[in-house]
């Protein structure tokens, strides 16, 4: 692959998820309502994902082998900890990754 070749797809990558984020503005714009499904998936969508990362982090976990899990139990316990106390995100998670390959390296 050429350089010349690689910018392009770059490029086009980076047009098509500048579109992306910014379609909803696009078509919402002007003071129309947002219609109540969107609005309803706006509430319940990020839930949802997380849910799903949880799993799709979680499926691969061995409760018959040392660590038994460990690692991942007390990490996802210091995420849901912080999350309640300190209720900001970006500190949970990068707290939770940082213990979680902490503690992968000691068991």
């Amino acid at each position: 692959m050429t350089g010349s070749h690689a910018a392009a797809l770059v490029a086009v990558m980076a047009a098509v998820t500048a579109l992306l984020r910014f379609l909803p503005f696009l078509i919402f714009r002007g003071g129309r309502k947002t219609p109540a499904l969107i609005s309803y998936l706006g509430q319940v969508l990020p839930q949802a994902i997380i849910g799903m990362l949880v799993i799709y982090c979680l499926k691969d976990v061995s409760l018959t082998a040392a660590p038994f899990g460990l690692p991942e139990l007390i990490a996802g316990a210091a995420v849901v900890l912080l999350q309640a106390w300190r209720r900001n995100s970006l500190v949970s998670i990068l707290s939770g990754t940082a213990l979680y390959m902490l503690l992968i390296r000691l068991f």
